[in-house]
Formats: structure tokens, C-alpha cells, sequence
């Protein structure tokens, strides 16, 4: 049997790739005789950037740039493609885990170190950018990396915006004139790891806000201020940020780069696997594992596990998920698409706790999968 082996990360446990190399390490302990192909996917969040350089040999450069709260840090992005495409991990330079839980502050971070980033890339003469927006740590609609690209933001009485995000409410006027020319000669692809609009219920403020340390009043001012942003955006671009689909991802960043750049945004997970070359793996494969964090119903938002899952299915290959949290009831729409859904844990233990053993029971779990296995043949 061979067995294809694509996780996603997971979340504040492993990589993507530490993941994979755990399943594999479990199924080679276990009783059944296969062999197996490790390709750690991605689907904009947090890592994806690393796994498109590595797939490519891809090299790195690094520079320094702002992180959320405007301190100086090193940052990196990386360049494949023969130097032509560059691409960018958001959460390299505005990441959440760039600051402590204690500093999270969405009214005050900023993505202006991104923004540093696209200028450095284009420094190096790139003719496509590809951007991966997960874990970011801010709620600003992109108006700190636009503003790193030349771009300036007017308020009440003429005055230069404050970098403090809750000052947008007062914006008036949005001048482009100064945006770096040789944006508009590059391409700009945006990977999305959520299908979320800019504003509303579902919006970047209301579902990502509090994950990055908003209060409710905080949700209440970040809403109005990317409603403003929404309103000066459209009459100067004609474009509708808070319409575009995955617009809310990044805390609007999507749909600033949507408005402003041009951006194609697209979902992650299936742009990942189509420029990786996933298909030609899962053909030579006769069963598929892949995981994250939790599989529930909005792993069939565009997360990686889902597009894994979808493709899995066009060649009618058996898909198995492994997770730290599965749904305590059936779910007949994740049963779609997955034929097993495991969840890894080995006894009642506190979350921070079940997180630092998720190697463990991942090597466990797969090897209990692989003796399973072993027994129907």
C-alpha cells in the first residue's frame, strides 16, 4: 500500500511538515507493509510560504522591517521561479506570534512591515508576487502596508492618519498618486485561508478581532473604521472591499490589496496543491491521511484538509483525517469527503497540555491506523 501523508499545521503545535514526518514515523512502527510520501500542504495560513520556497528551492532574503507594533525585526520572504515570483508570508513581518498575548492590540497594530516586504521583493525585479495572509495580528484593512507602498491616508483637517488604526473612522481622502509605480506592473496573487468578507457578522472585526486581543468596544470602533476605509476605498478605485469574497481575511488585509493593487485573491489550499504538483502524488497513492488542528465544519471553508479531501475524491482514493478535535456528532457534510475522522487524543488532558503532546499522539494514533489496516489485509 502506499500511502500519501498531507497534513496541514497544527496550529501552535506543529508544521505542516513536522506533522507529516509524525504520521509517517506511526504507520512505519505499525504492522502494515507500505510505503509513504510526506507532502506537507498549506493554505495561506501560517507557514505556507516556507513549504512554496522549499518545494521550489527557492532562496531567502532577509531584511529589516516593522512587526505589528512598529518595532524593528528581521523579516524574511523568498524568491523561486528563477528570481521572477517572490512570496511573501504575512505573518513573517505582522504576525501574531511576533508579539506576546499580553500586547495584542488590533486598534494599534499595523501592515506596514508586509507592505516593506512587497517593496523589498520589488527591489529584486519580480514580475508575480504570491502573498500568504494567515496568522496576522492585525485588523487594519491593509492600510499600514499600503501606506509602506507609497500611499497616503488624509483625515479631518488635512493631517497625515495616525498609525493608531482607531483614527480611520475620521478619514477623508486617499491619494494613490504616491503608490510605487512597478506595483502596477506585477502581479499579485493573494492566498486565503478563510472566505469571510471585510464587514458584517462574518466579517474581519467580528470573527478575527477578539482571536488578536479585541475587545467587544474594540469590534465596535474596528468595524467603523473599515466601513470608512470601505466607503473612501470605493470612491477612489471603484472597487467594493466589502464585497469581494475572502476580502476579510488578515483583518481586511485581502481586501485592501483587492482595491488598491489589484490583487487576485484566491483560495489558498487549492492554489497551493495546483502550483505544487499535488495531483501527480495523489495518483500513484491507494489512501490519503491528512489533518490539522480541528476538523469541523469550517475545514469546508477552503482549509487545506478540505482541498485535499475534494481531490482525493476525484479519483475515488479514501481519505482519512486526523485531528486534534473532531465534532462529538456525526456530521454528514465532513463524511462527504473524509472516510475516517480520528481524533488523537489518548485521555481527558487540559488544552495547552494536549497541545504539547500532539507528536506523540500523532506517532500513536497513526501507527493504531496502520495495525487497523494491517488486519483487513
Amino acid at each position: 500500500m502506499h500511502i500519501l501523508i498531507a497534513p496541514n499545521a497544527f496550529k501552535n503545535s506543529l508544521t505542516a511538515r513536522e506533522a507529516a514526518e509524525a504520521i509517517k514515523k506511526g504507520l512505519k512502527q505499525s504492522k502494515l507493509d507500505c510505503t509513504c510520501e510526506c507532502f506537507p500542504i498549506a493554505d495561506g495560513g501560517d507557514g505556507t510560504a516556507d513549504l512554496i520556497i522549499d518545494k521550489f528551492k527557492g532562496r531567502r532574503i532577509v531584511k529589516k522591517v516593522y512587526n505589528p507594533l512598529g518595532k524593528h525585526i528581521d523579516a524574511s520572504f523568498g524568491l523561486i521561479d528563477e528570481g521572477r515570483t517572490a512570496v511573501i508570508e504575512m505573518a513573517n513581518a505582522s504576525g501574531l506570534r511576533l508579539i506576546s498575548k499580553k500586547k495584542m492590540d488590533p486598534l494599534f497594530a499595523t501592515s506596514f512591515g508586509t507592505g516593506q516586504l512587497i517593496s523589498y521583493a520589488l527591489n529584486e525585479g519580480v514580475s508575480k508576487i504570491i502573498i500568504g495572509l494567515g496568522g496576522s495580528a492585525t485588523v487594519d484593512g491593509g492600510e499600514g502596508l499600503l501606506r509602506a507602498l507609497g500611499v497616503c491616508f488624509t483625515y479631518k483637517q488635512n493631517e497625515k492618519l495616525s498609525e493608531q488604526i482607531e483614527g480611520m473612522a475620521m478619514l477623508i481622502e486617499i491619494d494613490l498618486s504616491g503608490l510605487d509605480p512597478r506595483v502596477k506592473e506585477c502581479e499579485i496573487i493573494v492566498l486565503c485561508d478563510v472566505e469571510n468578507r471585510m464587514l458584517g457578522k462574518k466579517g474581519a472585526a467580528t470573527v478575527f478581532g477578539p482571536q488578536k486581543g479585541a475587545s467587544p468596544k474594540d469590534v465596535i470602533i474596528l468595524e467603523e473604521t473599515l466601513s470608512m476605509l470601505r466607503r473612501i476605498a470605493l470612491k477612489e478605485t471603484g472597487k467594493d472591499m466589502g464585497k469581494v469574497k475572502h476580502g476579510g481575511a488578515a483583518g481586511g488585509a485581502a481586501a485592501g490589496l483587492f482595491a488598491f493593487l489589484d490583487a487576485k485573491l484566491v483560495p489558498g489550499a487549492d492554489y497551493f496543491l495546483k502550483l505544487t504538483g499535488f495531483e501527480e502524488s495523489l495518483k500513484k497513492a491507494d489512501l490519503v491521511i491528512t489533518g490539522e488542528g480541528s476538523l469541523d465544519e469550517q475545514t469546508l471553508e477552503g482549509k487545506g484538509p478540505f482541498a485535499v479531501a475534494q481531490l482525493a475524491q476525484k479519483y475515488n482514493i479514501d481519505v482519512i483525517g486526523l485531528a486534534g478535535k473532531v465534532p462529538e456528532k456525526e456530521n454528514k457534510a465532513l463524511r462527504k469527503y473524509f472516510d475516517v475522522l480520528l481524533a488523537i487524543g489518548n485521555e481527558p488532558t487540559e488544552l495547552a497540555d494536549a497541545m504539547q503532546l500532539t507528536k506523540v499522539n500523532l506517532i500513536r494514533t497513526a501507527k493504531e491506523v496502520g495495525n487497523l489496516i494491517a488486519l483487513k489485509k
